[in-house]
């Protein structure tokens, strides 16, 4: 087998403590925080003179990690417009599926999040929406129906 499974995706941002507390408020724990340096870090992600503090996020369930980063040498750079629409390439949202999406949507609200479109039901499956949050995160919204 060629994986084992899919352990973290990693976000990097500006404002770590604001990007946390959004996805507290999804639902995620926060595993940990620190600060990372050193030759090791360079010499794994092909960059010099690395300084960042990294945050680590599980889901209650334990199965899935959002890792974030926030650069404080070198400084981070924008590839992409802040608010970039789906049709952009690249990776565009994270999607979590919650209990009761209306009751998620409201709290995330208190954060700063806008909706991107609106909330859809898809067949007599799921109720979706996107949500745009701390520092144009998209994440996703799938609430199962029946």
């Amino acid at each position: 087998m060629a994986i084992q499974r899919m352990d973290n995706v990693l976000i990097v941002v500006e404002d770590i403590d604001a990007v946390i507390s959004f996805f507290v408020e999804l639902g995620m724990e926060l595993e940990g925080r620190a600060p990372v340096e050193g030759r090791w870090v360079e010499r794994v992600i092909g960059v010099d003179d690395v300084r960042q503090d990294v945050a680590m996020l599980r889901t209650p369930d334990g199965q899935g990690r959002i890792e974030l980063a926030m650069f404080h040498t070198p400084k981070a750079i924008r590839s992409e417009p802040r608010d970039a629409p789906a049709n952009t390439l690249g990776i565009r949202r994270v999607m979590f599926a919650v209990d009761d999406l209306d009751d998620v949507v409201a709290r995330l609200r208190a954060h700063g999040a806008e909706l991107v479109g609106e909330p859809a039901q898809y067949e007599n499956v799921y109720r979706l929406c996107y949500v745009r949050g701390p520092e144009g995160i998209v994440v996703g919204l799938a609430e199962q129906l029946g």
